[in-house]
């Protein structure tokens, strides 16, 4: 379903590009990262449970344990971007599910939160930072999260986020290092934003069923994950469902196979492929997994949209969700990380 709205500024053309695709691709990020360790990332350290090492979705360290009291793990991150569409309200309410989403990834549940924010002062009115902020603010009440303050700078390109902390119990996370073999793979939301946002920037037209599915919480899939058993999962985002399901397959030493035909899309995303409307972030994230991946008989739409750069996209659990489809499995590792079937 698409629609058209006259907005009296369109956000979308004050940033290079939009969402999660604005992430720095992949490959180029682990050589960032590659032999960065101190006192407080070391694996040594029996108190930090998720670090560096496996590029999970958050991070997360122990809490000395109360007299007689349950065990409890902090679960922190961070996540900020540029403008995915361009009602303000809107933007700030995905961003802030987006946030949020890296909490519930690790299945935790997130208790305090700030804003993170970068406004082109003399160029965008200040009503439109307040309705962004607005968005965060209910979405993150939706979520039973505070906001304490946060931080905001002076940039050329307008970015929003949140920093955020959650509490999880340790015996029973979510980690993308703990998949096993026959281990079912379910998605929680069907792909499709990143080249439905990608028209929206180039167009205008606004895609009502992308922006349902970005503000949508993780909450639940999270809470069922659990309820289910699951110990091992990832949120699809900026990397898309190969590049995140590439660095679960590779943190758990297995083979990782996807189904194509039972993987759910969003109305219009196989058109926004036809018409060009892929981002530059997406096909990085097709490149970077290329090498990993037997892609076999699968047609080139359907690689890019399996590599879509997502915004506030799904959980991909290693275990059947409730009400969610079973989209692959985990096999023992093989030549590949990934395989397409």
């Amino acid at each position: 379903m698409t629609t058209t709205r006259e907005t009296p500024v369109r956000l979308t053309q004050f940033a290079h590009g939009g969402g999660c695709a604005c992430k720095i691709p992949p490959g180029e990020l682990e050589d960032v990262l590659s032999g960065l360790a101190g006192p407080t990332t070391a694996a040594s350290d029996s108190t930090l449970l998720v670090g560096l090492a496996t590029g999970d979705d958050a991070a997360v360290v122990t809490l000395p344990a109360p007299a007689g009291g349950p065990a409890q793990a902090v679960v922190s991150t961070a996540d900020f971007f540029t403008p995915v569409v361009d009602d303000p309200y809107d933007w700030g309410r995905v961003a802030a599910a987006n946030a949020l989403s890296d909490v519930y990834a690790m299945g935790g549940r997130p208790v305090l939160a700030v804003n993170l924010l970068a406004w082109p002062r003399d160029v965008l009115p200040f009503d439109l930072a307040r309705e962004v902020l607005r968005g965060g603010f209910d979405i993150a009440a939706e979520a039973g999260c505070h906001v304490g303050g946060g931080h905001s700078v002076d940039d050329p390109e307008p970015k929003y986020g949140m920093a955020v902390t959650g509490l999880a119990d340790p015996a029973r996370l979510l980690r993308n290092d703990a998949g096993r073999p026959g281990m079912p793979l379910s998605l929680t939301k069907p792909l499709g934003l990143g080249v439905l946002n990608n028209r929206h920037k180039a167009t205008g037209e606004r895609f009502e069923q992308a922006v349902a599915t970005m503000v949508a919480l993780n909450r639940d899939a999270s809470a069922a994950a659990l309820e289910a058993g699951a110990t091992c999962a990832t949120d699809i985002t900026g990397f898309g469902l190969l590049g995140h399901l590439h660095k679960l397959a590779r943190a758990s030493a297995v083979t990782a196979v996807v189904d194509t035909a039972a993987v759910p899309y969003l109305d219009g995303a196989r058109e926004a492929v036809r018409d060009g409307y892929v981002s530059g972030g997406t096909r990085r994230n097709l490149e970077w997994v290329a090498p990993f991946t037997d892609f076999g008989d699968t047609d080139s739409a359907t690689r890019l949209l399996l590599a879509d750069a997502q915004t506030s996209g799904g959980l991909l659990v290693a275990g059947e969700v409730p009400g969610a489809p079973v989209v692959g499995e985990l096999v023992p590792k093989g030549e590949h990380s990934l395989v397409l079937r």
